[in-house]
């Protein structure tokens, strides 16, 4: 039985707010403009330099002054900043890497900026971060991907580029920020066609199953990807063959109201396409959470829940 796909709809994009790690050097806030721009000015002729410690100082204070005040974004940007720590994404240098990389980061919540950003070839040097970088470099790294990929132009330049294999590697093995960061860029790339196979093909289903454990904190996150990629023949095979079934039932009776939706809509393209996975899902004690989430779920998790109950119903399973 076919599921139409208006009832699996996904919601857009994930946006994320300012991401700050470590602590950095106190740097009096400059409230007049006119002393922001002439900060500022000082600081991007100083992001010329060759010297390591002036690189080090203007990238810390242009990381705090993205940090602030959300008014420095577009001063910063007009005195061309954002390709100058664009470039230094590629210095060898761990501190300036990383105060590049989350001013960076900083200033991709800004629409404008985002555009910059992408027009002063970032794509690249921030995939070289994720694959090379320290812990919080890629964590920041993985964030920026993430917040230039809710444009949709940009969700297909990212996914050409080669980002979604370091991001599946981050979602294995990075901290449990640089996790959250990765799954949000992969969720957002997954939005787009053509990127689903490739996120599957990197492996990340499996590591996505296991972030499925309430333990990892990351629930909701990982069950948002997998009900997209589940869209695809490729990530079905694959969530039923790392056991995802049993855990996307449990996420319906035990998850956050988001988690329930997307944790339904996956386990509507997995029971859709054919009765055996009904039969599974029947198995794992799919019935009783799903009822009642048709009763008390949010308006997207209490159309998933009934068209699945119908779904078993129309494949003669719900007394199996």
């Amino acid at each position: 039985m076919l599921i139409a796909k208006s009832q699996i709809s996904c919601q857009q994009p994930y946006e994320r707010m300012v991401h700050e790690i470590v602590s950095t050097p106190v740097l009096e806030v400059i409230s007049d403009l006119t002393g922001i721009k002439a900060k500022v000015q000082k600081l991007v002729e100083d992001l010329r330099s060759d010297s390591l410690e002036t690189l080090r100082t203007s990238t810390a204070e242009l990381r705090l002054l993205t940090k602030i005040d959300a008014n420095n974004w577009t001063v910063i940007a007009d005195y061309g900043a954002i390709s100058l720590l664009v470039n230094l994404l590629n210095s060898t240098d761990t501190k300036i890497q990383e105060n590049a990389v989350t001013a960076l980061v900083n200033l991709s919540i800004d629409n404008n900026c985002k555009t910059i950003i992408v027009q002063a070839n970032a794509i690249e040097p921030l995939i070289h971060v994720l694959q090379t970088g320290s812990p919080e470099a890629k964590e920041n790294s993985a964030a920026t991907l993430g917040s230039l990929s809710v444009v949709d132009d940009n969700q297909v330049n990212i996914g050409r580029s080669g980002a979604i294999g370091p991001l599946v590697d981050l979602l294995k093995d990075g901290t449990p920020r640089g996790k959250r960061d990765a799954a949000t860029a992969l969720f957002n790339l997954s939005l787009l066609s053509e990127n689903k196979p490739k996120i599957v093909e990197a492996g990340s289903i499996k590591h996505l199953v296991k972030l499925m454990d309430p333990a990892t904190g990351m629930v909701e996150k990982a069950v948002t990807v997998l009900a997209n990629l589940a869209s695809t023949d490729e990530g079905r095979i694959e969530i039923v063959r790392e056991g995802g079934i049993a855990l996307l039932v449990d996420t319906i009776e035990l998850g956050s109201a988001r988690a329930k939706e997307y944790a339904a809509a996956a386990l509507l393209w997995l029971c859709g396409i054919t009765s055996r996975y009904c039969i599974m899902a029947i198995q794992e004690g799919a019935i009783p959470p799903l009822v009642a989430l048709s009763q008390s779920g949010t308006a997207r998790a209490k159309e998933k829940a009934r068209a699945l109950l119908t779904c078993f119903s129309r494949n003669k399973l719900t007394s199996h």
